[in-house]
């Protein structure tokens, strides 16, 4: 296009909670000129044609704003996403692996250990609604008198209110009741499929190699890692079976115990080979899942013929329990608790025992390959984990405890003489850990309030200084000084999570030692013992149970405002904002992966546009909005990314993902991008809770952080602000002008002849040579380090691809694939 070569293009990018076109562009009349009703670029009506007259923006871009939010915050449905809040967070701890360097077995060990644990979230929550709909409900109430005369639903399946009844035996009221933890697992089923055709399925931009990659390159730069549909659909066949099965071992293992306690020849044969099939069910799921990783090396829209066996071959198993239950059993009568009532303790066995064992090769990684500012010394992933588990386990038990308690009808034993004796005792132990670990945390809390106010105080002195005031106002630098504290604590939520997910831990296995221990609930078990200890029992015992019904209800209330107000729909969103970025690599029933959307979007519109104008552009991106438009960047072709400028602010690159997610986004990681696009400039305040510094190395770091912004922008009341500037805080950052200052350098950069040679570009010579030097220096340790090892089988799993998938390639830490230069392409 003549002319194309004056013009430059400003692409906004907006963070958490959302935002509108209108807020975005400063302007009431916006178009989309490309995308849909979820996502979309946006442009003010008078740039629609700005490419056919680029005469009329010489010395200025032409903005567009990128509207993502309806990912994550559109219709009412997203407040089902509540429900899957564990497998979000027990996704995040897959890619929080420490960086690795040569260690191919323990990063797929990491990442095996990790889907394992996703598995015993999925079979915990169909236990849990197995748990009431077949022991609380089949079971135990209908087979008994009190609690099913109570309920006419009910009638229908009690023995005492309905003695010649079809339904009234027991196996047949198992079957009955299987039909809603196994219509739940197809429901996850279903939106798993259909989130991901929604979200996941957009297909990344064609990549053509070219010369300057020929070296290692970042994980983020990997043609397949936004488009994981293979591994999404191997673990969905997987975690649907083992929901199917766990629903069919409730069904038919209790049948089976019967039947060999009667000894009936027949229906006992059955009973051992439907066993033997769910064994066998058992060993194919966790072989799949264990099997590997995702394959990010090539775009794989190839599906293992698994993905339909395996569902298809559970729900067949489970039709066969349903029917083996419910043959005639004339003296079958339910009594106490359902048999397989120890599954709850065996799952937080397995749980505590993977976490261990994901610690343990977390801190291996990170002591081959240390990165300064990792989160917990490289153990943020299993405390991340282990707090996923503590989520599944509150909202199991406190759905189980809170039906228990609405269904018990006192107890009295009916005709056959069964009682309505509850929930299995463990839950009411974990319940009962929860006033402990709850008053930790609440000293942790007066531990922090503490420290803030300290800090606080040294801001007090600070801020005057700063502001060159001659006579403060009190009152005024105190809240500047306290914005600013609170700002910080961010910093210390590692620390928190730390303790947190140790202590419960430690308290798990009190509660599971106790259970096992006693067989009674924790009031019952400490009778006989000292009065203090008896008192501190039962009073932890009624709290724990009062607090996890009383979360319970609380979430159930959440999800249920959300569904119904847009504005409590946004605030959620926030929360997917941030914990859905990843893809789905450890749990397919997690919310899906916005980020499989959003990053084709960027990098889409980003290629096409430099291709067809011949112009450069400026991605803008704000808060999680930073994040998206680096990983938009990364996945660039090399000759694109030197027409692109990036310009975060408010960003948690380096301050949340680069110390949580040290593997994709630590120092090396950063000093690649900022090598790789043609220049970068980042802005923070020292006010802001989320954003903050990138923090690169050496003079890479002040080349790409511009000194922390003032807020406010003035201490009191001036000519030119006569009235008093707001605490911006996280928000509003195009406000200083120091942000039209720095844009409008990068679009300088941007003009024709402006643009300095690639080996020089944003960076000053000693900061490339700083860089350049200790590539070498790590190229020559992994040489040195590689000679020493023994060659590894190659596969196409991407967590064990060799040390271009796998390993960083040097001491500060570079995703696996980055090598030890971190350079991705030039």
């Amino acid at each position: 296009m003549a002319g194309g070569d004056r013009i430059a293009l400003e692409l906004l990018v907006h963070g958490v909670g959302g935002t509108t076109p209108q807020e975005m562009l400063n302007d009431p009349s916006t178009v989309r000129i490309t995308g849909d009703g979820t996502a979309a670029v946006h442009r003010r009506a008078e740039d629609v044609e700005a490419e056919q007259h680029p005469e009329e923006y010489e010395g200025r871009p032409v903005p567009e704003a990128y509207v993502w939010s309806n990912l994550t915050s559109g219709n009412g449905s997203r407040a089902l996403w509540l429900l899957l809040l564990p497998f979000m967070v027990v996704n995040l701890a897959h890619w929080m692996r420490p960086t690795a360097s040569g260690m191919r077995r323990a990063v797929r060990a990491y990442g095996m250990f990790v889907r394992l644990v996703a598995l015993t979230l999925t079979v915990l929550l169909v236990a849990a609604v197995c748990e009431v709909a077949l022991d609380l409900t089949a079971w135990q109430c209908a087979g008994t008198r009190a609690c099913a005369g109570e309920r006419a639903w009910l009638t229908f399946l009690s023995p005492s209110e309905n003695p010649d009844g079809w339904w009234t035996q027991p196996g047949r009221r198992l079957a009955l009741a299987a039909l809603a933890p196994a219509a739940l697992t197809a429901l996850l089923w279903y939106l798993s499929q259909r989130t991901w055709s929604a979200y996941e399925s957009q297909q990344p931009l064609p990549h053509q190699s070219e010369p300057e990659e020929d070296g290692p390159r970042s994980a983020l730069s990997r043609p397949g890692f936004w488009y994981g549909r293979r591994l999404v659909a191997r673990l969905r066949a997987a975690h649907t079976a083992a929901g199917l099965l766990t629903v069919a071992a409730a069904v038919g293992t209790s049948a089976a115990r019967h039947d060999r306690t009667a000894g009936d020849g027949a229906l006992q044969v059955v009973g051992i080979a439907l066993e033997a099939v769910l064994v066998l069910g058992v060993v194919t799921v966790v072989a799949v899942v264990c099997r590997r990783g995702r394959s990010e090396s090539t775009v794989d829209g190839h599906l293992d013929r698994i993905v339909r066996v395996l569902p298809l071959t559970a729900l067949a198993v489970l039709g066969l329990a349903m029917v083996y239950a419910a043959w005639d059993r004339p003296g079958w009568r339910s009594s106490g608790r359902l048999p397989g009532y120890e599954t709850f303790g065996v799952i937080a066995l397995v749980q505590g025992l993977l976490v261990l064992a994901l610690a343990a090769v977390a801190l291996a990684l990170y002591r081959r390959s240390r990165v300064p500012g990792t989160a917990l010394g490289g153990v943020g992933g299993p405390a991340v984990a282990m707090l996923a588990c503590a989520l599944g386990g509150v909202m199991s038990g406190g759905v189980a405890q809170r039906v228990g308690d609405w269904l018990d009808g006192g107890g009295t034993p009916g005709e056959s003489g069964a009682a309505f004796v509850g929930p299995p005792v463990v839950l009411s132990w974990q319940a009962a850990v929860i006033p402990v670990l709850l008053v930790v945390v609440l000293l942790l809390g007066v531990i922090l309030l503490l420290r803030t106010r300290q800090r606080a105080r040294l801001e007090i002195r600070r801020v005057p200084d700063e502001y060159d005031v001659k006579q403060p106002d009190p009152e005024r630098t105190r809240r500047i000084a306290g914005t600013r504290a609170r700002a910080a604590l961010t910093d210390h939520a590692p620390v928190i999570a730390g303790i947190v997910s140790a202590l419960t831990l430690l308290l798990g296995a009190t509660a599971l030692v106790g259970a096992w221990g006693t067989g009674q609930v924790p009031g019952e078990a400490a009778e006989g013992t000292p009065a203090f200890i008896e008192g501190v029992a039962d009073t932890t015992e009624a709290l724990g149970s009062w607090l996890i019904g009383f979360g319970f209800i609380l979430f159930v209330t959440w999800g249920r405002r959300a569904y119904r107000d847009p504005s409590a729909r946004r605030t959620i969103g926030i929360l997917w904002d941030v914990g859905t970025f990843w893809p789905r690599a450890a749990h397919p029933f997690a919310p899906p992966c916005y980020a499989e959307r959003a990053v084709p979007d960027l990098t889409w519109r980003m290629a096409t546009w430099t291709r067809q104008t011949g112009g450069r552009l400026v991605i803008s991106g704000h808060s999680q909005g930073s994040v998206l438009a680096a990983a938009a960047v990364w996945q660039l072709r090399p000759s694109v990314r030197r027409r692109v400028a990036l310009l975060t602010y408010g960003s948690p690159l380096r301050r949340l993902y680069g110390r949580w997610f040290p593997a994709h986004f630590g120092p090396t990681a950063l000093m690649s991008l900022h090598r790789e696009v043609d220049c970068w400039r980042n802005l923070h305040r020292l006010t802001d809770p989320i954003g903050g510094p990138i923090d690169l190395p050496g003079a890479c770091g002040p080349d790409v952080d511009h000194a922390p912004l003032k807020d406010p922008l003035a201490y009191g009341r001036t000519e030119s602000r006569p009235l008093p500037a707001p605490i911006l805080g996280h928000g509003d950052y195009q406000a200083d002008p120091a942000f039209a200052e720095v844009r409008g350098r990068l679009l300088a950069r941007l003009r024709p002849g402006a643009v300095p040679e690639q080996e020089h570009r944003c960076a000053a010579e000693g900061c490339v040579a700083e860089a350049a030097e200790a590539a070498e220096q790590a190229e020559a340790a992994e040489e040195a380090q590689a000679a020493a090892e023994l060659p590894a089988p190659r596969t196409d799993d991407a967590e064990a691809a060799g040390p271009s998938a796998s390993a960083s390639g040097g001491p500060s830490g570079a995703e696996p694939g980055q090598g030890s230069s971190g350079r991705s392409s030039g």
